[in-house]
C-alpha cells in the first residue's frame, strides 16, 4: 500500500538521481564475450518450453522486432540472426550471481558522490544534494569555460529545440544560466555530476546507463527511462505539471494494479493529471486517509520519500516458478526444490556474513498454489516464518516444516499427504525462500573463548564469526504458525543420516576417548584419587579418571559431583552439540593434566590447606607436572601450553558479558559459578536482603 510521506521543507532544493543500467543482462554477457557488441543479442532463461523466456533484449534486436515478451523460439523466427545467451544454471535454476556482482561494481562507483540506495540489481537512487550545493558554492556552472559533451546531450523537460545541434547548444545555455533560480542551478549542478558519474561507470565497468535528475525520487524514476540508452533527463520544477498531465495512470509506480484499475473504473481517471479535479477530502473518503493523501500528492509531483543510503540488499531470496503442467504435485517434489533453494540461500547469507559482517535473523517460505475442484481455489497460500538458523541442513529442515504448516492451513489439516507419490488435488506453481532482518554484527562482538585465551581474538576473525553465528542461533524455529515441534539439526547431516546415539552411549564414548590420553591418578589410603576433578560444566574436557578399588571409593567420588552433573543428564543429545562453552572446554588440551585436590575440596564446600593461598572465589585450573606427562620410554612430551595455570577471580567475571550469551550457556555458567560462590555466600548471610525471595530460604530466618 502506498505511504503518504510529508514533503520536506527543503524538497525543492533536494537533488535526486535515478540511475538505470541499459539492457543490463545483455551488457554483462557482452563484456564476457566482446564479439557480441553491436549484434542483436538476447539473454534467455532456458527451459524446455519454446526455447525459454527472454529476460533482456539488446537495442539492436529490438529494432528488428524482438521484445521481452517473446520466447526464445519466437525471437529466432522474428530475427534469425539473433544471438541467444543462456543464463548460468545452478541447482536446477537460474544463477544470477554474475549479474549481482556486476551491479555491485556500478554501485561502488556511484556511491562516491552521494548517499546511494540500491533499488534492484540494475537500479540505484542517489541523493546528490550535498555534492550539488558544494559545486554551486565552489565552481558554479556559469563559471565553467566548457561543458562536457555527455552533459550537453542531456534532455531538459520543457526546453524546446529544432534540431540536435541546437538542442546541445540550448542545453549548455540552460546549464550555465546566471539568472536561474536557486533550484534550477542546483539541478544544473546535479546534471553535471551525473554525467561525470556515468562516464566513470563506463570507463571502469564497460556498462552504459541512463539517468533521471529531479527534486524527488518519484520524478527521477519516471524520467530515467524516457531517453535510452546512455542518456539522461532533467526535470525542472516548472515542467512537473506538463509531465504528469498526460502520463497514463498505469505508468505511475504503485498504480499498475488494483488501485489503478479502481481509479479508472470508479472515478474515470486515465491520466495522473485527471486526479487534479478531486479534492484531498474526496480521495480520502473513497480510498482512506493515507492512500487519499498519497494520490493527492502524486498528482502535484509531491513525494517525501528519502534516499535510504543502502548499498547492500535488505534481504536475500531464492525462488523458482513451476507454471502450467510443471506444477509440483507431491510432497517429495516440493521438498526437493526447497532443498535446492535453501542451499542457494545459505550460500548467499554466508557470503554476506563473510564479506559484509552482517547476520540474518528471519526466515520465510512463500508459495503459490491452486486446488482443483474446490470453490476456495482462489485462497492465497499462507507464507510462514521462523527465526533463521545458519547451516544448509537446518534451513532445509525449517523450510520443509514451514511449508507443511502452510499446506495444512491451505487445504485443511486432514488433507495433507506425507508420502511423495500421493496427490490430493493441489499443485504448487511457485516456491521461494527468504532471509530478512539482516543487521551488522555489533562492533566488538567476540566469542566467549576470548576469556580463556592468553590474547584477545579479533571480533571479525573467521573463528569469531562462526562462534557468533552459533551462539546467536535459536535452538528451534518459533514462528507464529502452529506446527509440530521442530527438532534442530545441530550439524550438517547427509541425506541418509544415521540415527543419533543415546545420551548415555555418547557419554560412554566420550569418556572412553579420554581414557586413552589421560594418566591414572595415584590412589590415597581412603580410595579416592588425588586428582579428582573439579566439577566443570557438562562436556568438559578436564579428565577425572580415578582408579577405584571398592564401592566405597566409587560412592565417595560420586558424592563430589554437584547438582550440575544431574542437570547435565537432562540435556538432549542435540543440545549438547550446540556451539557452547562446553565444546571449548572439551577440546582444550588438558587431557593429561591430573586435577588438583584443592578443587575437589572446594566443590565439597570445605577448603583444602593447599588452596589457602588462593583468594576467596579465585579458581586455579589444573597444572601439569613434568613427571606426570612423561611417556613410558622416559621422553618428555609436555605441551608448553599446558604448563600455564589459569588464575582468575569469579567476582571479576563481567555479568553483562554472560547476559549476552545464549540462554543455554548462561544457565550452565551460572550453575558452575554458583557452586564455587556458595562457601562465601554461607559465610556472609548478612548480604541476603530481607524481603527478597532468598530471605525465605536463609538458615537464619526465624519463622
Amino acid at each position: 500500500m502506498p505511504v503518504a510521506r510529508p514533503e520536506p521543507s527543503d524538497s525543492r532544493t533536494r537533488i535526486i538521481a535515478h540511475v538505470d543500467l541499459d539492457c543490463f543482462y545483455v551488457q554483462v554477457e557482452q563484456r564476457k564475450q566482446p564479439e557480441l557488441r553491436g549484434l542483436p543479442t538476447a539473454v534467455v532463461q532456458y527451459n524446455e518450453w519454446k526455447g525459454g523466456a527472454l529476460i533482456a533484449v539488446s537495442y539492436e534486436a529490438r529494432k528488428l522486432g524482438v521484445s521481452r515478451h517473446m520466447r526464445g523460439d519466437d525471437a529466432k523466427e522474428v530475427c534469425p540472426q539473433i544471438h541467444l545467451v543462456q543464463v548460468p544454471v545452478a541447482r536446477g535454476k537460474a544463477d544470477l550471481n554474475t549479474y549481482r556482482n556486476a551491479g555491485s561494481e556500478v554501485v561502488s562507483v556511484l556511491a562516491r558522490k552521494g548517499r546511494c540506495e540500491r533499488a534492484s540489481i540494475d537500479e540505484v537512487y542517489l541523493d546528490l544534494t550535498d555534492s550539488a550545493e558544494a559545486m554551486l558554492r565552489e565552481t558554479p556552472p556559469e563559471s565553467l569555460e566548457s561543458i562536457n559533451e555527455e552533459a550537453r546531450k542531456s534532455h531538459i523537460l520543457g526546453l524546446k529545440s529544432e534540431d540536435a545541434n541546437d538542442a546541445q547548444e540550448n542545453v549548455s545555455k540552460w546549464l550555465c544560466r546566471s539568472d536561474a533560480n536557486h533550484q534550477d542551478k542546483l539541478l544544473a549542478c546535479g546534471a553535471l555530476i551525473v554525467a561525470e558519474l556515468r562516464m566513470e561507470v563506463l570507463k571502469e565497468t564497460q556498462f552504459t546507463c541512463s539517468a533521471g535528475i529531479a527534486h524527488n525520487k518519484m520524478l527521477a524514476k519516471l524520467v530515467s527511462g524516457m531517453n535510452k540508452p546512455a542518456q539522461q533527463t532533467v526535470v525542472p520544477f516548472s515542467s512537473v505539471k506538463g509531465l504528469l498531465e498526460s502520463l497514463p495512470i498505469k505508468k505511475m509506480k504503485q498504480l499498475g494494479g488494483k488501485l489503478g484499475t479502481s481509479l479508472q473504473t470508479e472515478l474515470g481517471v486515465n491520466t495522473v493529471g485527471d486526479l487534479l479535479q478531486f479534492s484531498e477530502e474526496k480521495l480520502q473518503e473513497r480510498f482512506g486517509i493515507n492512500t487519499g493523501t498519497w494520490l493527492w500528492n502524486i498528482a502535484r509531483g509531491i513525494n517525501g520519500e528519502e534516499v535510504q543510503g543502502r548499498l547492500l540488499p535488505k534481504s536475500h531470496g531464492a525462488g523458482k516458478s513451476f507454471p502450467g503442467p510443471r506444477a509440483l504435485k507431491t510432497i517429495a517434489s516440493v521438498q526437493h526444490w526447497l532443498n535446492q533453494l535453501c542451499d542457494e540461500l545459505n550460500e548467499r547469507i554466508c557470503c554476506d556474513l563473510d564479506q559484509n559482517k552482517r547476520i540474518a535473523h528471519n526466515f520465510t517460505v512463500y508459495a503459490s498454489a491452486y486446488k482443483s475442484c474446490d470453490s476456495e481455489s482462489y485462497k492465497k497460500f499462507p507464507s510462514k516464518s521462523c527465526p533463521l538458523r545458519y547451516g544448509t541442513a537446518k534451513i532445509q529442515e525449517d523450510a520443509f516444516n514451514l511449508f507443511q504448516a502452510g499446506l495444512r492451513e491451505y487445504i485443511g489439516s486432514h488433507g495433507v499427504k506425507t508420502l511423495g507419490h500421493h496427490h490430493n488435488g493441489w499443485g504448487i506453481t511457485s516456491l521461494s525462500v527468504s532471509a530478512s532482518k539482516i543487521v551488522p554484527i555489533p562492533s566488538g562482538t567476540g566469542s566467549i573463548t576470548k576469556y580463556f585465551h592468553g590474547q584477545y581474538t579479533s571480533p571479525f576473525s573467521k573463528e569469531t564469526q562462526d562462534s557468533f553465528v552459533k551462539e546467536a542461533m535459536p535452538l528451534s524455529p518459533s514462528g507464529s504458525e502452529s506446527y509440530s515441534e521442530l527438532e534442530p539439526t545441530d550439524q550438517l547431516q547427509p541425506e541418509n543420516n544415521v540415527p543419533s546415539l543415546g545420551l548415555q552411549e555418547q557419554e560412554r564414548i566420550l569418556w572412553k576417548d579420554q581414557d586413552s590420553s589421560c594418566s591414572s591418578t595415584v590412589q590415597t589410603n581412603d580410595g579416592i584419587g588425588k586428582g579428582a576433578s573439579p566439577s566443570l560444566p557438562s562436556g568438559s574436557g578436564c579428565c577425572s579418571l580415578v582408579n577405584q578399588t571398592g564401592s566405597q571409593g566409587a560412592s565417595r567420588v560420586d558424592s563430589t559431583m554437584p547438582t550440575l552433573e544431574r542437570h547435565k543428564r537432562k540435556i538432549k543429545p542435540s543440545d549438547k552439540e550446540q556451539g557452547t562453552i562446553l565444546k571449548f572446554l572439551k577440546s582444550y588440551n588438558l587431557s593429561c593434566s591430573p586435577p588438583m585436590q584443592e578443587n575437589v575440596e572446594m566443590v565439597k564446600g570445605s577448603q583444602s590447606p593447599s588452596s589457602c593461598s588462593l583468594e576467596v572465589n579465585q579458581v586455579e585450573l589444573p597444572r601439569r607436572s613434568l613427571a606426570e606427562c612423561s611417556t613410558n620410554d622416559g621422553s618428555n612430551n609436555l605441551d608448553q601450553n599446558a604448563q600455564r595455570a589459569w588464575n582468575y577471580k569469579i567476582d571479576e567475571i563481567d555479568q553483562s558479558i554472560v547476559n549476552e550469551l545464549p540462554s543455554e550457556i548462561q544457565d550452565e555458567i551460572r550453575v558452575w559459578l554458583q557452586a564455587r560462590q556458595q562457601p562465601s555466600i554461607v559465610k556472609r548471610p548478612s548480604i541476603i536482603k530481607r524481603g527478597s525471595i532468598a530471605h525465605y530460604f536463609s538458615p537464619d530466618r526465624n519463622t
